[in-house]
């Protein structure tokens, strides 16, 4: 009986690292290409950082590390050991990220008493 559980349960994450690997394939077509980095996130699994050869950037979250590698691996994405300056430099952020990132300051938009 385990060996079905366990054999249902990597089905289960192949077919979701199938669903990801698809997701980064629309996303690296719709953006001229892109690569990625792996961030672990706690409990809530693992952070696929997407950035497109355009400067547009995306996430998706995997269950865990090893269904994020997989699924990386599916849409042939080439990852970064880390979000490092130069990687991050590609990421380009219009107004509504500003917006988003100054609210989270003490004082800043959309906090009380701004």
């Amino acid at each position: 009986m385990a060996d079905t559980t366990a054999d249902a349960d990597t089905k289960k994450l192949d077919r979701k690292a199938a669903r990801l690997a698809k997701q980064i394939g629309a996303f690296g077509r719709q953006h001229g290409g892109a690569e990625g980095q792996l961030a672990h996130i706690g409990q809530a699994g693992t952070r696929i950082v997407l950035v497109g050869a355009d400067g547009a950037w995306g996430d998706l979250v995997a269950p865990n590390w090893q269904v994020a590698q997989l699924a990386a691996e599916k849409a042939a994405l080439t990852l970064h050991e880390e979000f490092d300056g130069e990687f991050a430099a590609r990421v380009k952020t219009g107004p509504y990220e500003w917006s988003r990132m100054a609210g989270i300051q003490l004082g800043g938009a959309g906090q009380p008493g701004a």
